[in-house]
């Protein structure tokens, strides 16, 4: 381990960025398609005999729209089942922002996203232990964050939360097998918070780009437009760089306990 490098932390910053906001943009825009209220793809999807994660989330968030009030408590509810059973829960963090709004939408997926973790730690740590070892066995990087779990793991968990270098659902389980206490691990699951406000408001954007040309476009649209643009040119800048500087950190602390 002491000699170990950490090929996962040496990213080509400036090329990522560069490529980072065209990416949202055709992100944005796929979104608004799917979810335009003219467009075949926003309709129910017919029965189908194969089994499609995403046409099931979309279905779901369809629904959920709706159930009116009650659909908070259904999407949370959705979300905790989704992210315990390895669904992809980008669709639903980008549909909260379409249902819901960025407001709501962020406080709902971080609620939602919270308790799934949660429950998969907890799954991960006393029913499912053996499965999420042989899982994570053979990973070098995430051998060297369970060091570092193990002396800092408040600190560890937060700056995984703020940059995301393993797959979320997979990371849940896995920090369950590790030495982080679940109130460390719970506390640091506010390190979501940047990253969920980001993609809800890519969400929401879509939605209101889905409304043109509709009667529910809004009486000022240019306005409006720009604030929200100008919104998520902040949102998006201040993601990268609490992501960027929790990357630094983290790669830092775990070099730190390959050298003890």
């Amino acid at each position: 381990m002491k000699n170990m490098e950490n090929k996962f932390f040496r990213i080509n910053w400036q090329k990522s960025s560069q490529l980072f906001l065209p990416m949202l943009a055709i992100i944005t825009v796929v979104i608004a398609i799917l979810f335009h209220p003219e467009s075949a793809l926003a309709q129910t999807a017919a029965p189908t005999t194969s089994f499609n994660p995403q046409v099931i989330l979309r279905n779901a968030l369809q629904w959920i729209e709706s159930l009116g009030t009650v659909g908070a408590l259904a999407f949370i509810g959705l979300y905790i089942i989704a992210t315990v059973a390895f669904l992809p829960g980008s669709i639903l963090t980008l549909g909260a922002g379409v249902v819901f709004g960025v407001v709501w939408g962020s406080l709902y997926v971080f609620v939602g996203a919270t308790l799934g973790a949660t429950a998969a730690f907890l799954v991960g740590r006393y029913l499912a232990r053996g499965w999420v070892a042989n899982k994570i066995v053979n990973n070098q990087n995430f051998a060297a964050i369970d060091n570092a779990v193990g002396r800092e793991g408040l600190k560890i968990v937060l700056l995984t939360r703020l940059s995301p270098i393993f797959p979320f659902n997979l990371l849940n389980y896995a920090f369950g097998v590790t030495g982080v206490s679940l109130k460390d691990y719970f506390i640091g699951s506010v390190g979501m918070i940047p990253g969920t406000i980001m993609y809800v408001y890519i969400g929401s954007l879509a939605g209101n780009l889905a409304l043109i040309g509709t009667d529910s476009q809004p009486s000022h649209p240019t306005i409006q437009w720009a604030i929200r643009i100008i919104g998520f040119i902040a949102t998006v800048a201040v993601t990268i760089y609490v992501t960027r500087i929790a990357r630094k950190a983290l790669a830092e602390e775990v070099k730190i306990n390959d050298e003890v």
